[in-house]
């Protein structure tokens, strides 16, 4: 690249916020709290214990962990050094953590001692090219970090990566069958964070609260957070008491949810009674879609607080921004809306034969611009698919109206033919959840020798209700017609989720399609 263009990369992120920022509040995660001056030594000692280990730039670095400081100092010290990092759910199964490990090519694994240390030697074993198992806390057969970490010498904090440079080696889920490298360099994070430093809503103090992983969506947001020289509080899993008492003990300004934790929040009256979550100012939603009259509800609790992001791992976490101006339930239809697009991707609607979609019709959502990844790993088959006709492809199925609007029917691969009916799962799930005793409702399409496919639903009652199927199936027939109303309803004490908080509708189809030709991804 010419040098011209170099500089940009998420390392210089770091470096900056460490160095403009000093003494302000950094991180926390119960057990540490760190000012960033201090957050930048941590850093400068990991950079050089990954030094002495023989990581260099372009090697490959893995952690597993739960929300801890450390996490992040190393992750933090892989951008300034130029090493990529592949990020591993801690909630992921031992075959997909041991094929991620080889896939990518890992040089040094990071596991936190006790709770991931059977995973860590159980991955060692398996993946031959492991070259380095790590740990945070003493272990058998890891060299413990923490230990070595007092009486290791700060490096200098110089930013050694490059704009080019892959720095995230994500990888997708894994629900739409085999698991993905997404390729994001430098440029990406950069233009994530000065997007999402734009256009979402922040409070003029951050105190970020992070309690989904931060090997994900909560995680790649501390960037921008750290931009804005923003506190960030991390808890390890989500328990709605603890996550209440935080956000009242830290005076959290913002923080992201995924629907499924906000609704469990809002199905809490005893514990916003018992807490003070009045220092809330912004609640970023995302991930998965969220019902418009559930998101009307917290509305009602938690003021007009509320923004919605929707991203992907190919282009993470801003293709489109639901503001807070935007959550105006004097226009209702608007709160099932995804936003508009930022500025610094194009968005198109497109059909399969690349023809734009007219407003209002339904198309795949189509991203171009600086957010887009550079391709997947090893996947020159999967790239070329991806961007076919010069765009990213996200797999998801929109609507656009005359305002700029976007508004996410469902993904294409979910889309249920019934009778000849295109019905796409979203559509039925927010008919339910319009339904005042309904907590939350997956849909899925089953086998049906008369339909083809029938439409069938998994439905969480709100505590107290006891309503039947029939009532629920005359309430979406009224409100979307005959051909959503689920033929089948199961009442369920939970739905199965991913661990990224979606819905788990492979899990879900499993059941009914095994030994059939269509797939259940």
């Amino acid at each position: 690249m010419n040098q011209l263009y170099s500089g940009g990369t998420a390392g210089s992120l770091i470096v900056s916020a460490i160095a403009r920022f000093g003494d302000s509040p950094a991180l926390a995660d119960g057990h540490v709290r760190w000012s960033y001056r201090e957050f930048g030594d941590v850093v400068a000692r990991f950079i050089s214990l990954f030094r002495a280990i023989g990581l260099n730039k372009g090697d490959a670095v893995s952690v597993l962990s739960g929300n801890r400081a450390e996490s992040w100092a190393a992750i933090s010290a892989c951008m300034v050094m130029g090493l990529r990092y592949t990020p591993l759910h801690p909630m992921a199964a031992e075959d997909d953590h041991a094929f991620i490990i080889e896939d990518a090519e890992i040089d040094a694994l990071i596991v936190e001692a006790g709770k991931f240390s059977a995973r860590g030697l159980a991955i060692r074993a398996r993946v031959a090219g492991l070259k380095h198992l790590l740990s945070f806390g003493a272990m058998d057969g890891a060299r413990d970090l923490l230990a070595e970490l007092p009486d290791a010498v700060p490096a200098p904090l110089v930013d050694d990566s490059a704009v080019g440079d892959i720095a995230w080696l994500a990888y997708t889920g894994g629900t739409t069958g085999r698991s993905k490298g997404v390729m994001l360099p430098h440029r990406v994070l950069l233009a994530m964070s000065l997007a999402i430093v734009a256009d979402w809503d922040w409070p003029l103090e951050i105190r970020y609260l992070a309690a989904t992983p931060i090997s994900h969506a909560a995680g790649i947001t501390l960037f921008p957070v750290m931009l804005r020289g923003g506190f960030s509080r991390l808890v390890q899993g989500f328990d709605a008491e603890n996550y209440c008492r935080v956000v009242e003990d830290e005076n959290i300004t913002a923080t992201f949810l995924v629907p499924t934790l906000i609704y469990a929040l809002i199905d809490a009256p005893a514990l916003r009674a018992k807490y003070d979550l009045s220092s809330l100012q912004t609640i970023v939603y995302g991930a998965a879609p969220m019902s418009p009259d559930r998101l009307r509800e917290g509305m009602q609790i938690f003021g007009r607080v509320f923004v919605q992001l929707y991203g992907q791992t190919e282009a993470p976490q801003i293709i489109t921004t639901l503001r807070k101006i935007d959550h105006d339930v004097s226009r209702p239809e608007r709160l099932g809306s995804c936003g508009r697009a930022n500025p610094m991707v194009e968005v198109k609607l497109f059909d399969a034969d690349m023809r734009e979609a007219e407003a209002g019709q339904p198309g795949e959502i189509c991203v171009r611009g600086s957010l887009v990844m550079d391709g997947y790993w090893k996947r020159p088959d999967a790239t070329e698919d991806a961007f076919r006709g010069g765009w990213l492809h996200t797999g998801d199925v929109a609507v656009q109206d005359a305002e700029g609007y976007f508004y996410i029917v469902d993904r294409t691969k979910d889309m249920i033919i019934s009778g000849g009916f295109n019905i796409y799962p979203r559509e039925v799930e927010d008919a339910l959840m319009a339904h005042p005793a309904v907590a939350s409702a997956a849909v899925i399409g089953i086998p049906d020798d008369k339909w083809g496919e029938a439409v069938k639903a998994f439905v969480v009652l709100k505590p107290g209700a006891n309503n039947g199927a029939a009532e629920l199936q005359a309430h979406v027939k009224e409100r979307r017609g005959a051909p959503w109303a689920p033929k089948t309803i199961d009442f369920v004490e939970a739905i199965a989720v991913t661990g990224l908080g979606k819905i788990d509708r492979k899990a879900l189809r499993a059941p009914y399609w095994e030994g059939r030709t269509r797939g259940v991804a």
